[in-house]
């Protein structure tokens, strides 16, 4: 394994401290602030995250707040960032913090790692960035650069490779200025060190000495091995409206979108004609049917193909009754609360019509 040359974690901090974003997480970093931004920021665009980040700082703004917030609130105020499950870990970590913390956050790493839905490179980023504690953050942006920089042709997503590159990180570490050089490595890999595309080699501090560059082979690292397809599945969602209200169905609580709420929808490819055939299968016939046209969702393993529908209800059958009467999981709501109160994954968003 190639070494990186001294003093490049210097180099980088200098740079970092013209070329620093502006986000509104760096202007306090408390524990808190960098745990919930860190969080949201995984699979999660920059741009996409800042709002989110603010709403929620204005509804949750500590530990404690955190651990009390009823689920509902919590979905909603995650609804449309995806992997919900990341939200209900944050939520129980909160928890064990009040248990076993007494509301801080701690600053061991190890302590860190105990808490639910913190990994290594979310522990790192807490310790580093709001305790100024020599730990690496390390996760595919950084593997990139570092890959870059010492030509490293081995699969990053291979133990040996991976670890080999994170002593590489640690390495050149400034000491006085962990959480800086962090951020630093965070913001090459985002703005000049990019991920798909060419490269901005002649905006980057590590030019001189980054090995893919002098071999002109920038683009070849680091080494790509081939996905594996995503599952594709045809879904028809339907757009169930009676009155000014809207017919919503809870997902089970494991799975995909595990625990939210969704627009009643089934797998399989549907027409006009077959949804109809379905809707009086179940007993109901008085309604307006009207095509919404044709979308697509991709989720990290499987790609949803839908067609949506727009059920106009003119009476409540018994059955929907007794569903609305007797089981939780199923309600009517109007527009206000759909939009306030329930949390629906973006999956649905375009076949909204209310």
């Amino acid at each position: 394994m190639k070494t990186a040359p001294p003093g490049i974690g210097e180099a980088l901090t200098a740079w970092y401290d013209h070329h620093a974003r502006i986000l509104p997480w760096r202007s306090q970093p408390t524990p808190y602030q960098v745990w919930i931004s860190e969080i949201m920021l995984q699979q999660t665009r920059v741009e996409a995250v800042k709002g989110y980040y603010d709403r929620w700082m204005e509804a949750l703004p500590d530990v404690e707040t955190l651990s009390r917030v009823s689920d509902e609130t919590l979905m909603k105020l995650w609804e449309g960032l995806g992997y919900y499950n990341r939200a209900r870990n944050i939520k129980e970590a909160a928890r064990t913090i009040m248990d076993r913390f007494a509301g801080e956050i701690p600053a061991g790493y190890d302590d860190l790692l105990s808490l639910k839905g913190i990994g290594e490179y979310t522990a790192g980023a807490i310790s580093s960035i709001a305790f100024g504690r020599a730990r690496a953050a390390v996760d595919g942006n950084v593997l990139r650069v570092f890959s870059r920089l010492l030509a490293e042709d081995g699969d990053i997503r291979k133990t040996k490779v991976k670890k080999d590159l994170e002593r590489e990180v640690v390495r050149v570490m400034p000491s006085e200025r962990p959480g800086d050089y962090n951020q630093a490595l965070m913001d090459l890999g985002a703005t000049v060190c990019l991920p798909r595309g060419k490269p901005l080699c002649d905006r980057c501090p590590w030019e001189p000495v980054c090995q893919a560059r002098k071999l002109g082979r920038e683009e070849d690292f680091p080494a790509r091995k081939e996905k594996k397809a995503r599952r594709i599945e045809d879904r028809a969602v339907l757009i169930m409206e009676y009155g000014n209200r809207i017919l919503l169905h809870k997902r089970p609580g494991k799975g995909l979108l595990a625990g939210l709420w969704e627009y009643p929808n089934m797998e399989g490819v549907y027409t006009v004609e077959k949804v109809e055939e379905l809707l009086e299968t179940q007993g109901i016939r008085d309604f307006d049917l009207i095509s919404l046209g044709e979308g697509k969702h991709i989720f990290s393993h499987v790609e949803w193909h839908m067609t949506g529908y727009r059920v106009r209800l003119r009476r409540l059958n018994d059955r929907i009754r007794e569903r609305l009467a007797g089981e939780k999981d199923w309600i009517l709501v109007t527009p206000e609360e759909l939009k306030e109160d329930y949390a629906v994954p973006s999956a649905f968003s375009m076949f909204t019509v209310i």
